[in-house]
């Protein structure tokens, strides 16, 4: 039982309690047994927080699935290690090695020191921006349905935006709140930062608490940290520029908005298709150039440490840091004048590569189990779900049951992380001392 298989197990362990839990007729608000796919499916989205979903869960469970499917956002947010040692500090267990490890790969930490006081921090940070999300948004929801019905309301999307799960008790997400300036920018904010990673977030209140405290000496940010928010700026930038310019005469999504409207629309989109599938738009009725900026962003994702899926913001900049490398005819890959490890290239590439292969396999089959569905919609919802992202252009509910199997699966290595579930299969790598001789090939 390696590191890597406790943390997958856990995580089907945690989908499988929350399927069990979703058959049950409390579950649902017709108070009869669910159907094994639907709650299996639902259950996978809300621990991986993708979003996608065969029904409507807004009228399909009761309010107590709907609770559980918070429970499970909240879980998967937070990750199975995190959640887990969250509960052993409460009992008051200590951490051994192996949970100080096994925490480290969980978080993609750079080190094992001070592992319990990290989870402390993350916990602390969960509750202040999803506390802080519900009282914001409040005032949109209580004036339409009421304080009870609204608080609740405010609640779910508060957590469901934070941790990225993208699940709607709406039936249309939030295209009935396309204009509200308050919920754009307060879902939009728990999102960012759900996806910028707990380290950048802890990183900027170190920073701000020594320029209030006036220490002496110039604060030196981590490269993560430029890295992870310099490259969330520019992806932001650039997708919300290339929506406006795909979809701007589109009268389907953005075509009858005021030019403000516009910008807001891509904004938001901009930030959703990167890490999380809220919408104020019909995404099925997008133009084919939107919907592959689409699938490019939310394959990209968010930082590592976060809530988000994809390949993450680091991966792209040290593979196109490389890129740059070569053509400039350098040896050393450099950011920021730091250089960066060989170890550190090859993890991208694998990432990279490895993504690439889970999405391909899964639209290939996908694409032979429903014949009738475009290979541009198939692909989208296949990089939705490894993404963890939850957008669709309107066929999950349409799937046939192998292909919403596939999802499942699919979803499930998105959450783990392709290297992480390899090497669960595999086991751990025995260390070798030999040294083989260096050879040349043509490539490119």
């Amino acid at each position: 039982m390696t590191v890597a298989r406790t943390i997958c197990l856990g995580f089907l362990a945690v989908i499988a309690v929350g399927t069990i839990l979703l058959m049950m007729p409390f579950s649902t608000s017709n108070g009869t047994w669910n159907d094994l796919i639907v709650a299996l499916f639902t259950s996978t989205s809300a621990v991986c927080v993708t979003g996608l979903s065969v029904v409507d869960i807004g009228t399909y469970f009761s309010f107590w699935g709907q609770l559980l499917i918070l429970v499970l956002m909240q879980i998967g947010g937070l990750g199975y290690m995190t959640a887990t040692t969250f509960l052993l500090l409460l009992l008051g267990r200590k951490f051994n090695l192996r949970d100080k490890v096994a925490l480290q790969q969980a978080l993609d930490n750079r080190g094992i020191h001070g592992g319990a006081q990290l989870v402390r921090s993350i916990i602390a940070t969960t509750l202040i921006f999803e506390i802080t999300g519900v009282f914001l948004i409040l005032p949109v929801f209580v004036p339409d349905y009421g304080f009870y019905q609204g608080l609740w309301l405010s609640i779910f999307h508060s957590v469901s935006a934070w941790t990225n799960g993208s699940f709607s008790l709406l039936k249309d997400s939030f295209i009935h709140y396309q204009s509200s300036v308050l919920l754009n920018l307060v879902i939009s904010g728990l999102i960012i930062f759900g996806g910028i990673g707990y380290e950048v977030i802890l990183e900027f209140y170190l920073w701000v608490g020594d320029r209030k405290n006036k220490k002496p000496g110039r604060f030196l940010f981590s490269l993560n940290f430029k890295v992870a928010t310099s490259t969330a700026l520019m992806l932001l930038m650039i997708g919300t520029i290339a929506f406006v310019l795909a979809e701007y005469k589109n009268h389907a999504t953005f075509g009858s908005l005021s030019f403000g409207n516009k910008l807001m629309a891509a904004f938001f989109l901009s930030v959703s298709t990167r890490t999380s599938g809220f919408n104020t738009i019909d995404i099925g009725k997008m133009n084919q150039a939107s919907l592959f900026i689409a699938i490019a962003l939310m394959f990209i994702g968010g930082s590592p440490g976060s809530m988000a899926g994809g390949i993450k913001t680091t991966t792209l900049r040290v593979l196109t840091s490389c890129t740059k490398t070569i053509l400039q005819g350098k040896e050393q890959v450099l950011m920021y004048r730091r250089q960066i490890p060989i170890s550190l290239i090859l993890k991208a590439v694998g990432v990279a590569v490895g993504s690439l292969g889970a999405v391909m396999l899964a639209t290939i089959l996908i694409a032979l189990t429903d014949l009738e569905l475009s290979f541009l919609q198939i692909l989208f919802e296949v990089v939705s779900a490894f993404a963890t992202v939850g957008l669709s252009t309107g066929i999950t509910a349409i799937l046939s049951a192998p292909a919403k199997l596939i999802l499942v699966f699919t979803m499930y290595i998105g959450r783990v992380g392709v290297l992480l579930f390899i090497s669960a299969l595999t086991g751990d790598s025995s260390p070798s001392s030999i040294e083989y001789p260096e050879d040349n090939l043509l490539v490119g």
